[in-house]
């Protein structure tokens, strides 16, 4: 009986526990450059003193799923969207280089480029200061230009290039933050083969129905955990009724 519970009951934590990646999944699903984590679900044996005779389950976020998500053109000057595989260099909430596909832009009120997260955007030299202008432009190479206040619009000044890098998907995890980092710590080298859609930004790869659809898969799956946790009490009832008997 013992062990029809503790299957039951592992198997309803670890339940909820990859309800909550789905659903950060689906929350998510209108987050610039998002990238969905999966999870997966293991038998695990349970060791310690005595004959090893239950299992438990286990779940864990087992990846991320790297496949682009849709470019959609909003005509906004500082937008920018990945064109194909490669990462935007930003610098993380402790000074860290980190990777996003993000490109929302912003520019505060000292000239620091951020995105709509407010992590800094990276350059040749660290993070990339404008100066006050007219205009700004992002060429497709991640070059910054701007129309310097006083110019005329034929005038363009390069401010600095995004560093842009294209390391291998198995070099690189996901922090709590949503941010890719290098897995040993390092940094990667910027690659020229990297281009930028101007104007654009991608949208998350989060399959909303799938999602859903998942959503309720799981919730079924909690369902039949409890029922199971409900049966092993009432067949332990019934069993002590019967020891009363004899």
């Amino acid at each position: 009986m013992d062990r029809m519970l503790f299957v039951a009951m592992s198997g309803a934590k670890e339940t909820m526990k990859a309800q909550a990646i789905n659903t950060n999944n689906l929350a998510n699903a209108s987050t610039v450059g998002f990238r969905a984590d999966f999870q997966s679900s293991l038998s695990q044996q349970v060791y310690g003193p005595g004959h090893p005779s239950r299992v438990y389950a286990s779940t864990n976020t087992e990846g991320v799923d790297f496949s682009n998500g849709t470019i959609i053109s909003t005509a906004r000057e500082l937008d920018m969207a990945v064109n194909g595989n490669g990462w935007i260099a930003v610098q993380d909430a402790n000074g860290q280089e980190a990777y996003t596909r993000a490109g929302d832009l912003r520019i505060d009120n000292v000239g620091q480029i951020t995105n709509g997260a407010g992590f800094m955007l990276l350059g040749n030299g660290g993070p990339i200061s404008v100066p006050p202008h007219n205009k700004l432009q992002i060429g497709a190479d991640g070059t910054i230009s701007i129309q310097p206040i006083g110019q005329s619009v034929d005038t363009l000044a390069i401010v600095d290039r995004i560093k842009l890098v294209n390391p291998e998907n198995h070099q690189l995890e996901k922090g709590i933050d949503g941010l890719m980092r290098m897995r040993d710590g390092t940094t990667a080298q910027a690659d020229s083969g990297v281009g930028v859609v101007s104007g654009s930004l991608e949208s998350s790869n989060v399959n909303t129905v799938g999602a859903m659809v998942r959503m309720i898969e799981l919730a079924r799956q909690y369902e039949t955990h409890i029922k199971l946790m409900a049966t092993a009490e009432d067949n332990d009832r019934a069993s002590a009724e019967m020891l009363k008997m004899s």
